[in-house]
């Protein structure tokens, strides 16, 4: 063979490995690694919170299979709205609108990893928690993406209910039962929903009226959902305080909670009068303060009962 030939044959090789890296980039983004995140996090709450101890190997096999969960439910989103993604500018780079992955692998994908992440939660963990699971995939990809994200402006308060469930399943893999601080976790992520999305909508108006989706501030403007945005925080800064209140965290966590809500919700009124040309600005930086928030209550959970036991 001759150098020609061999030096050809390893530009074809250097390709084929660059275009399977590409699809693997791919699948990866189609699972929404950055959402997932948030959700393999609060699940992970969840467990640690849990009054027994647990095997790690099963701990991290159970965070593992919530983070397959809502990959599917991710993967599943973008096959529904791959033409409502096209688009919008914020997401008509996503794998499907873009033609990287076609509309039905990701539906094989979504439906294989949902199948997957149930079934190995079953078998490995317990039957409560892959309920949990299959009902949270069923809801994201079912009630919130199909029949409520373009037919309502509650499309966001209603389907916010998928993404507080993994605190909840997190708990059950390890008790495999549910009590009430995993239903307060639920109610946290639940009130916290509205605010994180809306704020989001605002700096996004004009994607989501180009693609004919009833979010708050397309149909109602504005004002209504700034309003909106104040009432919600003002039940999550109550809502995060539960914990506290009923006895299940300490004082640290009391204050350090306290504290986030307070500066959540001073954000908030910052963005109500704020003027009409910085109110996106303003709306940028209450959506990005919003995960900052969830990730310091949930964070401030454990390290307040680490600090109870004296460790």
């Amino acid at each position: 063979m001759s150098q020609t030939q061999k030096a050809e044959l390893k530009i074809n090789a250097d390709q084929v490995s660059l275009a399977d890296a590409g699809s693997a980039a791919d699948f990866i983004a189609l699972m929404k690694p950055r959402v997932m995140s948030l959700v393999v996090f609060t699940g992970l709450i969840g467990l640690i919170m849990a009054p027994v101890s647990v095997h790690p190997v099963l701990a991290v096999s159970a965070v593992i299979l919530i983070a397959l969960g809502a990959g599917a439910s991710a993967a599943l989103n973008m096959w529904y709205d791959a033409d409502i993604d096209a688009v919008m500018a914020r997401t008509k780079t996503r794998p499907v609108p873009a033609g990287r992955i076609d509309q039905e692998d990701a539906l094989m994908f979504g439906l294989w990893m949902s199948g997957l992440s149930v079934l190995s939660m079953a078998v490995l963990i317990n039957y409560v928690s892959a309920a949990l699971l299959a009902f949270t995939i069923f809801f994201y990809a079912v009630i919130y993406t199909m029949l409520l994200k373009r037919r309502t402006t509650q499309n966001i308060v209603i389907g916010g209910a998928a993404g507080a469930f993994p605190p909840v399943i997190g708990w059950a893999a390890a008790t495999g039962s549910v009590a009430v601080e995993p239903i307060i976790f639920f109610l946290i992520i639940f009130m916290w929903t509205p605010p994180h999305f809306w704020a989001l909508a605002l700096v996004k108006n004009d994607d989501y009226r180009a693609a004919n989706v009833p979010m708050l501030p397309v149909v109602h403007g504005a004002t209504a959902t700034i309003r909106q945005i104040l009432l919600y925080t003002l039940a999550l800064t109550i809502t995060v305080m539960l914990p506290y209140l009923l006895g299940f965290s300490g004082l640290f966590y009391g204050v350090g909670a306290g504290v986030a809500s307070a500066i959540f919700l001073g954000l908030c009124v910052l963005l109500a009068i704020s003027p009409a040309e910085r109110r996106n600005r303003m709306a940028g930086m209450v959506f990005a303060y919003s995960i900052f928030y969830l990730f310091i209550v949930f964070a401030l959970l454990p390290i307040d009962r680490l600090m109870a036991s004296g460790l």
